[in-house]
């Protein structure tokens, strides 16, 4: 992973990360848009970064660890300015605009 993005990824970013997925005998490229709520364990081996979206009404957080093989390349769409916390799981109780307020980005 590129060193730059691994700096832009920070809290209340929002990112789409295009993942590896096998069904059956085939392999395919997914797509995961959302913001980040949590990076943990800076940019060691086990390092893992949280993004939540709402997909079909219903809100989804995947856990994705930045050094795995299965991520194809992370794109930052937007990132804040500045947060006033490192994790951000209040933002699970808010509506969308209540989050977009607080955190001050763009999703």
């Amino acid at each position: 992973m590129n060193k730059e993005i691994m700096e832009k990824i920070k809290p209340g970013a929002v990112v789409k990360v295009y993942e590896k997925v096998k069904e059956g005998g085939k392999e395919r490229t997914a797509q995961f848009q959302g913001m980040v709520l949590a990076r943990k364990h800076g940019n060691e081996i086990g390092a893992s970064m949280t993004v939540r979206a709402t997909v079909a009404g219903v809100g989804v957080e995947k856990v994705y660890p930045l050094h795995s093989p299965r991520i194809e390349k992370i794109q930052i769409l937007s990132a804040p300015k500045k947060v006033k916390r490192s994790k951000l799981y209040y933002v699970r109780d808010l509506s969308r605009k209540q989050a977009r307020q607080k955190v001050g980005s763009a999703q």
